[in-house]
C-alpha cells in the first residue's frame, strides 16, 4: 500500500500524504483540475450570459445552479473525459465516470427542470392569493433550477473541449519535465 524506508523503518502512504511518492501534488490530478476548470468557465460564462440576455449585471450567477451553460454537465464531462484520457476509454473508471455525467445531465433536464417550472407556478399562485392568507407571505420558490437540452450540450461541449486542452497541456508538461 505505501512505500517503506528501510533504513528508517518509517512508510508513507499516497492515501494520508497529500505528496505521493513520486512528488505529484493534489493539484496536478489532471481530472479535478479539468473538472474544476470546467465548472469554473461555466459559472464565469453564466453571468455574461445573463448579462446579454437580461441587460443586467448578476454576480449571483456565480454560485447559483440553472442558466446557460450547465456547469454540472461542464463539470461531469469534463472529469469523464479526463479521466478516459489518463486511464483509458475502455477501463472501468471511465466508465463509472461516463455514467455518473450521464445521469447528472439527464437529472438536470429532467426532475430539477421540471421542479424549477412547479416552483414557477406555485409561486405563481401564492402570488394570487389573498393578503390574509397564512401563505400569502411565504418567500418565492426558487425557480432556475433545472437546464434545458441546449444548455446541458453546451455545458457538455464545453466540459469536452476543457478536458482535452487540459490533455495537451497535461502531456505538454509532462514531456518537458
Amino acid at each position: 500500500m505505501g512505500d517503506v524506508d528501510t533504513e528508517s523503518g518509517s512508510s508513507s502512504s499516497s492515501l494520508n500524504d497529500p505528496v505521493s511518492s513520486s512528488g505529484s501534488f493534489i493539484f496536478t490530478n489532471y481530472p479535478l483540475v479539468a473538472a474544476l476548470v470546467a465548472f469554473a468557465l461555466a459559472q464565469s460564462i453564466k453571468l455574461f450570459t445573463s448579462w446579454y440576455k437580461e441587460k443586467r449585471w448578476d454576480f449571483k450567477q456565480l454560485i447559483g445552479s440553472g442558466g446557460m451553460p450547465s456547469s454540472h454537465s461542464a463539470t461531469v464531462t469534463a472529469l469523464a473525459i479526463s479521466v478516459g484520457f489518463q486511464e483509458g476509454f475502455g477501463g472501468s473508471l471511465f466508465a463509472t465516470a461516463l455514467i455518473l455525467a450521464c445521469v447528472v445531465m439527464y437529472d438536470a433536464t429532467g426532475v430539477r427542470l421540471q421542479a424549477g417550472r412547479q416552483a414557477e407556478v406555485l409561486n405563481q399562485i401564492v402570488y394570487e392569493l389573498p393578503a390574509e392568507h397564512p401563505l400569502a407571505e411565504r418567500l418565492p420558490l426558487r425557480e432556475l433550477l433545472g437546464h434545458t437540452p441546449t444548455q446541458v450540450i453546451a455545458g457538455g461541449l464545453l466540459g469536452i473541449t476543457t478536458a482535452i486542452i487540459g490533455h495537451f497541456v497535461a502531456r505538454t508538461a509532462s514531456s518537458q519535465s
